[in-house]
Parts: C-alpha cells; structure tokens; sequence
C-alpha cells in the first residue's frame, strides 16, 4: 500500500512542515507516503479567464506528469463529493478489497485543477465548499487518512 500526495506549490512555513511530518510518522505505521511538490506557475494577481487556464493547464501536466498509470487519483476539489470520516475510510477500503493499492491524492494550485487532471481522477473528493490554502490542505487530508486507517483498522482514535 502506498499513498502519493501531489501538491501544486512548495511548503516553506516550518509549522506545516511539522505538521505533516508528524502525520508521516503516525501513517508510516500503516503504509507509505510520500509528497511530491510540483512548481505553481507565476501568475500576475488579476488574470484574464484565458491566463487562468494557460496556468491550471501547465500546472496540470506537471501533475500528469508525476501520477502513475496503476495508481488510484483522488482529486480534491471544491465541486468533488462531500464524505464523512467514516465514508472516506469505507471508499479506500472498498478500493483496495476491489484491488487498489497505489493511491495518489492530487491538490491543485490556487487557481484549481485543470480538466485533464479532473478526467484522471478516479474519485473527485471535496473537503468544504469553502477554498483552504494548499499548505492547510496537505495536513488536513493526511490527518483524515491516517483517520481513515485508523477506523478501517478498528483502532481508537478521537471522535
């Protein structure tokens, strides 16, 4: 079992370094994890609809780029389904029981996710309708993995 986080952009606050090393640790006692950071594309502030998607599109092949064929994409995206705790751990034990053990979860830049790497999604996830900054989103989709583990192992872990 492996997961692969894709993460648009590079993590420099030392707090959320911690925060997601911690969270390796407590996972590498039930899979391997591994982060890949794939450089944002400089954009000015105000873009035309055109600039945007010359951005999503060359932030998304570099995305592409780094997915493997056999592995299981998960997107995150703000129009993805919404899931519990619970039914997250469900849709990734159901993954693997039919198969799955290469997972990779793909956290688009500030702009979102260009088409190509949505119709490489096996599974459109959505945390909030509400926009989180990428940095937050790596430790809160790796604190609800670890989660998912942990109920799907049937081990205590705070409601």
């Amino acid at each position: 079992m492996k997961i692969t986080i894709i993460a648009v952009g590079k993590l420099k606050e030392k707090y959320w370094k911690q925060a997601i090393a911690e969270y390796e640790k407590r996972l590498s006692a039930y899979t391997k994890v591994e982060i890949i950071e794939v450089p944002d594309e400089k954009a000015p502030e105000n873009m035309s609809d055109k600039e945007i998607e010359q951005v999503k599109e060359k932030e998304g092949q570099r995305i592409l780029a780094k997915v493997k064929p056999q592995s299981t994409v998960i997107t995150l995206e703000i129009q993805g389904k919404m899931l519990s705790s619970e039914a997250l751990a469900k849709e990734i034990d159901q993954r693997m029981t039919q198969g799955a053990s290469d997972f990779t979860f793909i956290i688009g830049g500030s702009n979102g996710l260009h088409q190509d790497v949505m119709n490489r999604s096996n599974f459109a996830l959505s945390f909030s309708k509400m926009t989180f900054p990428h940095q937050m989103m790596r430790v809160v989709l790796l604190e609800q993995v670890y989660r998912a583990f942990k109920i799907n192992r049937g081990e205590a872990y705070h409601k």
